[in-house]
């Protein structure tokens, strides 16, 4: 027995010993993440089922929807003018930019480097602190500058192409590739809405628009910028804007047989249908306003079920490109929401327009269509099959139905009526 007691007595103090050792001993650290990890270990991946998102409603909230989302089909102006004070028109960049402290540079020279590192090496002698947001960035050259130390350092970013700040409380000089403006332009919807359809045409969608004093925010780099004001500058010569008016129907046909479109040669005169063009998918028409919103409705009624999914007017100034989001003016729940129908539109001799038509989805381009009618005549695209957006919707289709309209810009300083 007391050998037993002996063994255990020792397996204990061995046992004791190693724990008085392992607590004593140095811990060790725990391996570091690398790169990849560390960004997966803080990114919450979209399709996490507990991310908290805003909520749809508030996210459906859109100031444009009043004057977006209405078209008055039975009166509708073929030809308008709306006046215009171009003094209005201004591009103010926001945000902190101080003065730069008042340095001669004389002779400052470099050759084929990146221009962040130009910037490191001309305000490294002043003692200022550079930040270069998303470098890198264009690399160029410069031989013998002279000047100020601003007038140096804004040489150097217009060669870049990129923008700068300066703090003077920190002694901080802050380097991007896009800046903040604020866009303010004359009191008139339909000027205002063609400005926020060609950004959205340019890509941008994350933009403010205070419809108190007409301006529009939003984040640019220099190709918008300077397109921006291209853009403002064309108005000196008083452009011509373009209106598209647009509806936008699903169909879905009796019997799930397909719309037999022939029979609009038989349903209207024969000169109502003036071309048609067959796109990648779905095929463009254009018509005589005999065959406008309610004839069509009328015949499509005879062959199936006619469901709107979207009204809605856009502006497109001439020449340029803009975009309109089916989304905008739909119901939240629809398949066609991610549906956008982008233009370029010219005005061209005899009250011609040309209009390069695209329809898109979020996973690209569907369709492309260019067109030329006359004022005064209709275009619309059918053969679209939503089976592009609903796996579920065999043998029913989306038809866009547009009416491109004429509205003249004219300097004036008259008061600016508010309408479209």
């Amino acid at each position: 027995m007391r050998n037993r007691f002996g063994e255990i007595n020792l397996v204990l103090g061995v046992m004791l010993v190693t724990a008085l050792l392992s607590a004593c001993a140095p811990k060790q650290k725990p391996r570091e993440l690398d790169f990849e990890e560390k960004i997966a270990s803080d990114t919450i991946l979209p399709q996490d089922p507990n991310m908290i998102r805003t909520s749809q409603g508030a996210r459906a909230l859109d100031l444009e929807t009043p004057l977006r989302c209405y078209v008055n089909w039975k009166t509708q102006e073929m030809i308008t003018s709306i006046p215009y004070n171009v003094k209005a028109f201004n591009l103010v960049r926001n945000g902190k930019n101080d003065m730069l402290p008042r340095f001669e540079v004389t002779g400052f020279t470099f050759s084929t480097m990146p221009a962040e590192k130009a910037m490191y090496k001309l305000t490294k002698e002043a003692g200022i602190k550079l930040v270069a947001k998303d470098a890198p960035y264009a690399s160029i050259s410069a031989e013998n500058l002279r000047g100020e130390l601003s007038e140096v350092i804004g040489m150097i970013a217009d060669a870049a192409e990129i923008y700068y700040s300066y703090d003077a409380d920190r002694k901080t000089l802050t380097l991007s590739r896009k800046a903040n403006f604020s866009l303010f332009v004359p009191k008139s919807r339909p000027i205002i809405l063609a400005l926020l359809d060609v950004l959205r045409g340019s890509g941008i969608t994350d933009m403010t628009t205070d419809w108190s004093d007409y301006s529009v925010t939003f984040d640019a780099d220099f190709e918008l910028r300077n397109k921006i004001n291209k853009l403002v500058n064309s108005f000196e010569d008083n452009p011509t804007l373009i209106a598209f008016d647009v509806k936008v129907f699903r169909i879905y046909p009796y019997g799930k047989q397909d719309v037999e479109w022939q029979n609009l040669l038989q349903t209207f005169e024969f000169g109502t249908i003036k071309t048609t063009k067959t796109g990648v998918i779905g095929r463009s028409l254009t018509t005589s306003n005999d065959l406008n919103i309610s004839t069509l409705r009328s015949f499509l009624g005879q062959q199936a079920l006619v469901v709107p999914v979207a009204e809605g007017k856009f502006v497109v100034p001439n020449l340029w490109f803009a975009r309109f989001d089916i989304g905008k003016c739909s119901a939240r729940d629809s398949i066609e929401t991610d549906l956008s129908v982008l233009a370029k539109a010219s005005l061209e001799h005899n009250n011609r327009i040309f209009s390069d038509i695209t329809l898109e989805a979020t996973n690209g381009e569907i369709t492309q269509f260019k067109v030329r009618s006359r004022i005064g005549e209709n275009f619309m695209i059918i053969g679209i099959p939503n089976q592009i957006f609903d796996k579920n919707s065999a043998k029913s289709e989306t038809v866009v139905f547009m009416v491109p309209r004429i509205i003249r810009t004219m300097k004036s300083s008259k008061p600016i009526q508010n309408n479209l």
